[in-house]
């Protein structure tokens, strides 16, 4: 793959992504699941696995997801899941 780039940068400014997998709680059953699903659109990251579980009767929900972030985006990621309403937890795997 090709990736044409017009602006000039060092190499200490490049940073590679890499597959990073996180666990994310939530609550609010599906409803939470989809909530965190519809961020990750929103933030346009590259989700590259998606695993939701969500049982009846179990007040807490989780999402297991692998996502292509560089080193400094990987707190940037945590932060702006948490401001979910329905996520309690975000940690990496």
């Amino acid at each position: 793959m090709t990736v044409l780039d017009h602006s000039r940068r060092g190499a200490a400014q490049w940073q590679p992504r890499l597959h990073r997998r996180h666990e994310i709680v939530t609550v609010g059953g599906m409803e939470g699941v989809l909530r965190v699903g519809a961020a990750l659109t929103t933030c346009g990251y590259q989700v590259h696995e998606f695993v939701a579980d969500v049982q009846d009767g179990v007040p807490y929900g989780s999402v297991t997801c692998t996502v292509a972030l560089t080193a400094h985006e990987v707190t940037l990621f945590a932060e702006r899941l948490r401001e979910v309403p329905t996520v309690i937890a975000v940690d990496p795997r």
